[in-house]
C-alpha cells in the first residue's frame, strides 16, 4: 500500500526510497538464512559484452577501500540477475529478503566479504537513506546516470546498457548521491557511438486541421458567449475562458468570440479571481497572470493595464530570488530563477517568460537560466520544475513550449538547437510526436506544441506532418483528444488549433517589440483555498478484472499471500496485507479476502516458516511501529480483534512502540518524542495513528497524532521520509490526511483541509497524479482516497483520477506502475488502484465477512510450499499445524459470475464515496458554514 515501501527501490515495482518501511526483526531460524551469501554465478568475461551486445554493472567498492568492479551478463533479463551474472554476490535483509539488495560482494575483492558488512549494518531492517546501496542506470549513448525509477528485479536492461551500485547516501529524488564516475567510464569497449543522423522527414499524405469546426466547438463551450463554466473550479473556468480566446485568436485575428471573452476575463472582479485563488492578500498566481497577459497582446489589449492589473509588473515580483536553501526561504521558491505559484509546472515558466516577452520585457537573467536548467540529456524538457541535474523525463510539449521561449528570448543557440534535435528524433513516422520520450502513440497535445515550434525554428516540412497528423486526430465535433483515442479536451485543442492554423504562441502574441529592462520586485506570501464541489462522472477502472487479477493463484500464492522473491515461498507480508485491503474496498471477492485474513490472524506460515510477528517484529527490539499498524488496521477494516490479532495485542504493542525522545545516534529508532520506534516514514506514522484512534485509543494517540501534524510542511504537504531530508509527495500527504481526520479537533481538522488544496494542485491535465514512478498509478490511487474526505468539493478531481487509473488497467486486469513507464501489470500497483478508486478511506474501510467460507488449507506441491494455518481441516502439515486437499483458495470467478462482480464493482465504487462521507463529519465546502 503506497510507499511505505522503501524495499521496493531495489526488488520490483516503484521507483524510489519515497518511505522508509517500518522495520521488524525475523527470529525464525529459517528467515535467518535469507541473509547468507549466495554462491556468485559462473559471470561472463568482461569482453563478451560489447556496445551493442549484453549488458554491463558496475559496483563502487571506494567506501570500503576497494576499486570500482565491472562485471558482464551478455544476455541481461533482470537488474538483479544482471548483477549475479556478472560475478557479484548479494545479501537482502531479514526482513525483505534477499531481493532487497543490503550487501554486495565480489570474489576478486577482499576475498568475497560483502559490504556492508554486519558490524557496520545487521542488514535486519531496511538500511537508511543515509547509507545504503543505490541503483543508477544509462542507455546506450547516455552520457549522465540516471536513478533507477524500478527496482533491480523490475528493471529490465537492454543491451549496451549499463548499470551502477554506489554505496553512501543519495537525496529523495536521486539528485544526489550519483556515481563519481560516468557512464562512458564503464561502458563495454572503447568504441565511442557514432553520432545520430538526422531522421528523415516523415512522409505522410498532405492534411489540413478543420478550423471552421474547430472554432465551432470552440465557441460551443462558451456561456452567453464569453466565459466557461463548466470546469470543477472557478480558477478552471478562467482558465479555459483564456485558452478558447488564444485559440480563436490564432484562427481569426479579429475573431468577434476571442475579444468577448478576453473583454469578460479583463473585467476587474474576474482578473482579480483568476489572478488570487488563494485570496486577494496572496501572491498572484504566475500562470495565471501569464495566460492573461498573453490574451491581452493576442487580442489587441495592454498586459500592463488589464482588468485593472499590471499583469507584466505581477510577473516580476514572482520571480525567486532565492531558493529553499536560503537562511529564510520565501515559499514558494524551491530554486532561484523560480516563478513562484507555478505549481512546479514549467508551463507556467515558460508561459510567464513569453508573456513577459511580447509584452516588450526583458526578463531578469534568473528566470531564463531556470528554464534551461530543465532540459534532459536527449535535448528534450521536462514539465516539472525539477533540480538541476535532477532525473529529468523529455516531453515534447514542454519542450515545443521551451524552445518558443527560449528562442524569443535569444541567447540560448545550444540549448535551442538540442532541444530541436529532440524534438526531430522524438517525431513518429506518422508525423505526431508523443507525449513523453518514452511512448510510443502521439499525443495532439505534444505534437500541437511541437509543431508549433518547429514550424518557428525553420522546420516547416517537420511541422506540415505534424499538422497533417492533427487532422486525422481532430474528432468530429471539432475537438481534439491529450493521446490517440480519447475525449475532446481544452487544453488539447488549443495547441493543435494554434498549430493548425500555423502559427505559434509568440507569433500569435505579438512578440516584436524592443524589450526594455525591468528589475523585479520581492515576493510576496501564498496561501491555499479549496475549489468548488462538483459530481465525479466519466470512466472507472474495472474491479471485477482487477479483482481476478489479484487472485489468481500465480499472484496470490496458494490463495493465501504473495511472495517476496518469485520462487522463494517468502512471504510479502506488507503486500499481503494490501491486496487484503483492496478486496476489503472492493467487496468483489470476500472468501478470497478471508483465506488472506485467516493467514495473518491464525499465524499461518509460508513457505520459510515465517509468520506475520516475524514480519511486524513484536516481542524483539525492532519492533516496527508502522508494520504493527498496517497489520492492525486490517484487523479493524474486517471485524477482527485488534488486540488479539495472529496471537498478539497489536493495540498494545504500538503504545508502547511510542517514543519518549528521540534516540542519539547510531540508534535510529526514534525520530522525536511522539514518533513510532522504526517508523521512519510519514506513511508508517500514519499507519500507526489510523490503528489506535480506529481502536478507540485517541488519547494514546494524541502524541503520535501531534508529531505527525508537527511534520506538514507550510503549502499544506507532507514529506515521506521521518528523520532524514526528503521532498513532499502525494502519497504520504493522503495518507497522513487520511490519519488526522479521524482526529476532531480544530488543528487536526485544518491540517486536512490543507493537504486536500495541495493534493488537488498536484493533478496532472491527464488525471495523474506526479508520483516516485512518474505519472504514478499509486500516487493517483492515493490521491482519490485523501480528496474524498471531502468529495463535494473534489468530485471532478477523483473522476479525472478514475479515469487516468481505468486507461492503466491492463487486458489482464492489473495495473502499470506508472503512465509511460516499463508497461506490465504490477501487483503491488494493482492493490492500491483498486481501494484507492473506491474511495474509502484507511480510517473508515470496512468489510463484514460474515457469511464467508474459509477455503480449506491447500497441500504442498513440489513448486509451492505448504502453508500452516492452525484450525483448518486436512491433513498434517509441519509445525504442528494442518494442511489439506485445494486448490489455494477462493480465485476470481468467469463467465457469468464475473459479469454479475463487474456489475456490482460500479456500485460498490459509487458506495465508497457515501461511506466515506456518511462516517465521518461532512466538510465544509468552500463558502459555506460549518
Amino acid at each position: 500500500m503506497g510507499t511505505e515501501r522503501w524495499g521496493s527501490r531495489r526488488t520490483g515495482g516503484r521507483r524510489r526510497p519515497t518511505a522508509l518501511v517500518a522495520a521488524g526483526l525475523l527470529a525464525t531460524g529459517g528467515a535467518v538464512t535469507f541473509l547468507t551469501p549466495a554462491a556468485p554465478a559462473s559471470a561472463d568475461p568482461l569482453d563478451t559484452c560489447t556496445a551493442t551486445t549484453g549488458a554491463i554493472v558496475a559496483v563502487d567498492f571506494g567506501p570500503f577501500g576497494g576499486k570500482l568492479e565491472r562485471g558482464c551478463d551478455a544476455t541481461p533479463t533482470t537488474g538483479y540477475q544482471l548483477l549475479r551474472d556478472a560475478g557479484f554476490t548479494t545479501a537482502g535483509t531479514v526482513k525483505d529478503g534477499p531481493a532487497f539488495i543490503c550487501r554486495i560482494g565480489k570474489p576478486s575483492f577482499n576475498s568475497g566479504t560483502q559490504y556492508p558488512t554486519p558490524a557496520a549494518d545487521p542488514c535486519k531492517v531496511t538500511p537508511p537513506a543515509s547509507a545504503y546501496w543505490s541503483y543508477w542506470i544509462a542507455s546506450p549513448g547516455q552520457k549522465n546516470w540516471t536513478y533507477s525509477p524500478l527496482g533491480a528485479m523490475a528493471r529490465q536492461p537492454k543491451h549496451g546498457d549499463v548499470d551502477a551500485w554506489v554505496f553512501g547516501a543519495t537525496s529523495i529524488d536521486g539528485t544526489k548521491g550519483r556515481p563519481k564516475f560516468t557512464p562512458a567510464d564503464v561502458r563495454a569497449g572503447t568504441v565511442t557511438p557514432p553520432e545520430p543522423t538526422d531522421p528523415s522527414v516523415p512522409q505522410v499524405p498532405p492534411g489540413a486541421v478543420s478550423l471552421e469546426n474547430a472554432t465551432r466547438w470552440l465557441a460551443g463551450r462558451l456561456t452567453d458567449g464569453e466565459r466557461v463554466s463548466d470546469e470543477p473550479s472557478e480558477y478552471r473556468n478562467h482558465q479555459a475562458t483564456a485558452e478558447i480566446a488564444l485559440a480563436l485568436t490564432a484562427v481569426d485575428a479579429e475573431s468577434p468570440a476571442a475579444r468577448k471573452a478576453a473583454a469578460y476575463l479583463a473585467r476587474p472582479e474576474v482578473t482579480d479571481a483568476y489572478l488570487h485563488p488563494e485570496g486577494d492578500k496572496a501572491a498572484p498566481d504566475t500562470t495565471a497572470a501569464a495566460r492573461l497577459a498573453l490574451v491581452a497582446e493576442a487580442t489587441g489589449g495592454d498586459p500592463r493595464s488589464f482588468g485593472g492589473r499590471d499583469l507584466l509588473a505581477d510577473l516580476l515580483k514572482n520571480v525567486c530570488e532565492t531558493g529553499s536553501d536560503a537562511p529564510a526561504p520565501v515559499p514558494g521558491c524551491a530554486h532561484k530563477g523560480d516563478f513562484r505559484t507555478t505549481n512546479d509546472q514549467a508551463e507556467g515558466q515558460a508561459l510567464a517568460l513569453v508573456a513577459l516577452l511580447s509584452g516588450g520585457v526583458t526578463p531578469p537573467a534568473g528566470p531564463v537560466t531556470r528554464l534551461t536548467e530543465l532540459q534532459c540529456e536527449d535535448g528534450g524538457f521536462s514539465s516539472m520544475l525539477i533540480p538541476p541535474l535532477g532525473a529529468c523525463d523529455s516531453e515534447a510539449g514542454a519542450t515545443g513550449l521551451a524552445v518558443l521561449a527560449l528562442q524569443r528570448a535569444g541567447g540560448h543557440d545550444t540549448v535551442v538547437k538540442d532541444a530541436r534535435a529532440y524534438l526531430r528524433k522524438a517525431q513518429l513516422p506518422t508525423g505526431a510526436l508523443p507525449a513523453v520520450w518514452y511512448n510510443t502513440t502521439g499525443s495532439p497535445y505534444a505534437t500541437g506544441f511541437a509543431a508549433q515550434a518547429l514550424r518557428a525554428l525553420g522546420d516547416t516540412a517537420r511541422a506540415d506532418a505534424a499538422v497533417s497528423w492533427l487532422s486525422r486526430q481532430q474528432l468530429g465535433d471539432g475537438g481534439f483528444p491529450f493521446e490517440e483515442g480519447g475525449d475532446a479536451l481544452l487544453y488539447a485543442t488549443t495547441p493543435a488549433v494554434i498549430a493548425g492554423a500555423k502559427s505559434d504562441l509568440v507569433t500569435l502574441t505579438g512578440g516584436t517589440p524592443e524589450p526594455t529592462p525591468t528589475e523585479p520586485t520581492e515576493p510576496t506570501p501564498t496561501r491555499p483555498t479549496p475549489t468548488g464541489p462538483n459530481k465525479p462522472s466519466g470512466p472507472s477502472p474495472d474491479l471485477a478484472k482487477g479483482t481476478a487479477y489479484l487472485t489468481d493463484p500465480s499472484r496470490l500464492l496458494q490463495g493465501r499471500y504473495y511472495e517476496n522473491t518469485p520462487g522463494t515461498g517468502m512471504a510479502d507480508f506488507g503486500l499481503t496485507i494490501d491486496g487484503a485491503y483492496a478486496l476489503a474496498a472492493t467487496g468483489t471477492d470476500d472468501n478470497a479476502l478471508r483465506a488472506v485474513v485467516d493467514f495473518l490472524d491464525k499465524n499461518g506460515r509460508d513457505g520459510t516458516g515465517r509468520g506475520l510477528h516475524d514480519w511486524t517484529g513484536i516481542g524483539t527490539e525492532y519492533a516496527g511501529g508502522g508494520s504493527i499498524g498496517k497489520a492492525a488496521v486490517l484487523a479493524e477494516a474486517v471485524g477482527r480483534d485488534p488486540r488479539n490479532f495472529g496471537g498478539r495485542d497489536l493495540i498494545a504493542a504500538l503504545a508502547e512502540a511510542v517514543c519518549a525522545a528521540k534516540t542519539p545516534a547510531p540508534d535510529r529508532s526514534c525520530a522525536a518524542r511522539g514518533n513510532y520506534a522504526y517508523a521512519t516514514s510519514v506513511f508508517s506514522q500514519s499507519l500507526g495513528v489510523i490503528a489506535q484512534v480506529r481502536a478507540g485509543e485517541s488519547a494514546a494517540a494524541a502524541g503520535p497524532a501531534a508529531y505527525l501534524r508537527s511534520l506538514q510542511e507550510p503549502s499544506g504537504a507532507w514529506p515521506s521520509l521521518i528523520g532524514e531530508p526528503s521532498g513532499v509527495e502525494v502519497d504520504s500527504t493522503a495518507m497522513a490526511a487520511m490519519a488526522l481526520d479521524l482526529l476532531p479537533d480544530a488543528a487536526s481538522q485544518a491540517a486536512v483541509d490543507k493537504a486536500l488544496v495541495w493534493l488537488a494542485s498536484q493533478q496532472k491535465t491527464d488525471g495523474g497524479f506526479p508520483g516516485a514512478s512518474g505519472n504514478s498509478v499509486n500516487s493517483a490511487a492515493l490521491a482519490i482516497q485523501g480528496l474524498a474526505l471531502d468529495a463535494p468539493s473534489y468530485e471532478k478531481h477523483m473522476a479525472k483520477a478514475r479515469a487516468f487509473l481505468a486507461s492503466q488497467q491492463n487486458a489482464d486486469g492489473g495495473f502499470n506502475v506508472a503512465k509511460g513507464g516499463q508497461p506490465g501489470s504490477d501487483v503491488r500497483a494493482s492493490t492500491q488502484a483498486l481501494g484507492g478508486t473506491t474511495g474509502i478511506s484507511f480510517g473508515t474501510l470496512s468489510r463484514s465477512l460474515d457469511g464467508t467460507t474459509a477455503p480449506p488449507a491447500p497441500s504442498g506441491s513440489p513448486t509451492t510450499p505448504v502453508i500452516v494455518t492452525p484450525g483448518e481441516a486436512g491433513g498434517t502439515g509441519t509445525n504442528g499445524g494442518t494442511g489439506g486437499n485445494g486448490t489455494g483458495g477462493s480465485l476470481a470467478a468467469t463467465g457469468t459470475r464475473a459479469t454479475a462482480l463487474a456489475a456490482a464493482a460500479l456500485l460498490l465504487v459509487l458506495a465508497g464515496y457515501g461511506t466515506t462521507r456518511a462516517a465521518r463529519r461532512r466538510r465544509t465546502a468552500p463558502g459555506e458554514q460549518a
